[in-house]
């Protein structure tokens, strides 16, 4: 069993602005492969310490296989996912930000503006995806077997 953990960065979603819908699209999927268990959700805002210390709680205490985070990866001031996941992994996976910006180019021409990443973290992979549903529902499904890859080979 591959155990998953999801961290949703929304100053929104965490203050109860709107509801966090990128948590459900990321279980839906992954609740469709049976190598796959969600174990720890958490909705944080866009503060970079923040994140990094929920991907190091869910990295080196958690001992997650996977940590998908959903949001804060576009252009605004705000948005520093993918810089606080630069700041706490040991090596980067840069062919992950290429597919994601590459397969969301068949959607939007603004995809060339994403700036999702991955790395590892320790044994944990760490990948950065965008936080509106429907792009998640375009791009985690094509990484399933990547994300198997990983975990066998690490």
């Amino acid at each position: 069993m591959i155990n998953i953990g999801i961290i949703s960065v929304s100053d929104r979603a965490f203050n109860k602005v709107y509801q966090d819908q990128g948590i459900p699209e990321i279980e839906k999927i992954f609740s469709s492969v049976n190598t796959f268990k969600v174990l720890k959700k958490v909705i944080i805002p866009d503060e970079k310490e923040t994140i990094k210390e929920n991907l190091v709680q869910l990295s080196d205490i958690d001992k997650l296989d996977i940590i998908i985070t959903t949001g804060g990866t576009g252009p605004s001031s705000r948005d520093v996912t993918p810089d606080a996941t630069l700041e706490v992994i040991d090596r980067e996976y840069p062919g992950f930000g290429e597919y994601m910006r590459l397969e969301s180019l068949k959607y939007s021409k603004n995809a060339i503006l994403s700036r999702q990443t991955a790395g590892s973290r320790g044994n944990s992979l760490i990948v950065n995806l965008p936080g509106n549903p429907k792009s998640i529902s375009e791009l985690l499904p094509n990484l399933i077997n990547q994300l198997e890859h990983f975990i066998e080979k690490r």
